[in-house]
């Protein structure tokens, strides 16, 4: 196989959460994995959508970031924000 130049190569525990729920006009299939990655924050995958994004309680705040990460709405992202204020 040729020699690679690794950035980083590391084992680590994690805590993942499997969650479905309907919103008002939409289902939710994520995947919450927690680490000790990332300065604390979570990676939220949304199955169903082929999307994932890095998520704390910071990015929550940003007007437009689920709407962009997760191509939502203004009203689905409501819901997933809402839902999210919850674990993160």
């Amino acid at each position: 196989m040729g020699d690679r130049f690794f950035l980083y190569d590391e084992l680590v525990n994690t805590k993942t959460r499997f969650i479905s729920f309907m919103g008002e006009n939409t289902r939710f299939d994520l995947a919450i994995i927690q680490s000790d990655r990332y300065y604390g924050k979570h990676i939220v995958l949304d199955i169903q959508g082929s999307r994932f994004a890095i998520i704390g309680p910071d990015d929550l705040k940003e007007e437009g970031y689920l709407e962009y990460a997760f191509q939502l709405s203004e009203e689905d992202a409501e819901e997933l924000r809402s839902f999210l204020m919850e674990l993160v």
